[in-house]
């Protein structure tokens, strides 16, 4: 009977079906074992508006911002710092997306970036997974924002949804901005934008992407980077020993974070009458426990 053809094609198929099983267990989401550290975005347009050095700062003269209305956001790089001497990459980095060379330099894919909106979780690790220590520091790099903003154009308000790239550099395979899908499959850098309206599609390149890091002076950012820098309301404390979970809230200022050149100064976004954008980095992190 072992040897007889029907028991080897029973035999045969039993095993096919344990590998398909197999298979099937290892796509499933895994449950975290354990505690977890949780990290979600609040996008506050209240929140203080700070400059490259995470000084407070104003709309500069001859141009204008606005908040704009999110619909999603990705990070790129999440790492907790012990002081303001530690180095990039020498504090406990706990996530980075994929990155490629597919399109020359090396790039974030944004095709595997997953995109959250206010008040989502967009980073859990298991805290058995976190190294020991006091973390007064966060940093967080920011890669890909959607969001919707008003402008003027024959006279009239209306309403554009704007993708907004602000990593140091993206390979892009395709994005959809509203109902629109571009197909890239090539590299672009910090500051490429694509601005849908119900007449058109346009894309640009804003000259300058602010990243706020107020302890540039001991632990300075590469050029490029969009690693925004935040203390920690009450230093974060990982014993090793923790027994429930960690909540993070990442709090980013969104004021006045869509910023464009206002040739006529009336406060008003005017594509059509060539005023351009200048900025599109958010403008501060804070990070505190929920």
């Amino acid at each position: 009977m072992k040897n007889s053809p029907l028991y080897l094609l029973m035999l045969l198929l039993a095993c096919s079906f344990a590998f398909t099983s197999c298979d099937k267990d290892k796509d499933k989401d895994q449950e975290p074992d354990g505690p977890v550290l949780r990290f979600k975005f609040k996008l506050d347009p209240t929140q203080e508006r700070l400059g490259n050095l995470g000084n407070p700062t104003a709309v500069p003269a001859g141009n204008a911002g606005q908040n704009p209305d999110f619909n999603g956001i990705s990070a790129h790089y999440v790492e907790l710092a012990q002081t303001e001497y530690t180095q990039i990459g020498e504090g406990d980095v706990l996530f980075k997306n994929e990155e490629t060379t597919q399109g020359g330099s090396q790039a974030i894919v944004f095709n595997k970036k997953k995109k959250k909106n206010d008040g989502e979780v967009f980073l859990e690790v298991p805290l058995k997974d976190v190294n020991p220590g006091t973390y007064r520091w966060l940093r967080t790099s920011l890669a890909y924002q959607n969001y919707n903003v008003q402008f003027d154009a024959i006279g009239q308000s209306f309403t554009g949804t704007l993708a907004s790239f602000v990593g140091y550099n993206t390979y892009i395979e395709s994005y959809k901005v509203k109902d629109s899908t571009v197909i890239l499959n090539s590299n672009k850098a910090q500051g490429y934008w694509a601005f849908e309206t119900i007449y058109s599609l346009n894309t640009g390149q804003a000259p300058v992407t602010t990243v706020p890091n107020p302890i540039a002076a001991t632990s300075p950012i590469p050029p490029g980077s969009c690693l925004v820098t935040g203390e920690f309301e009450n230093p974060l404390v990982i014993t090793g020993n923790e027994t429930e979970d960690i909540t993070i809230v990442v709090s980013l200022s969104t004021n006045k974070s869509f910023e464009w050149t206002d040739t006529d100064n009336d406060g008003k976004w005017d594509p059509l009458d060539g005023e351009n954008v200048v900025d599109m980095g958010l403008r501060g992190l804070k990070a505190f426990k929920e």
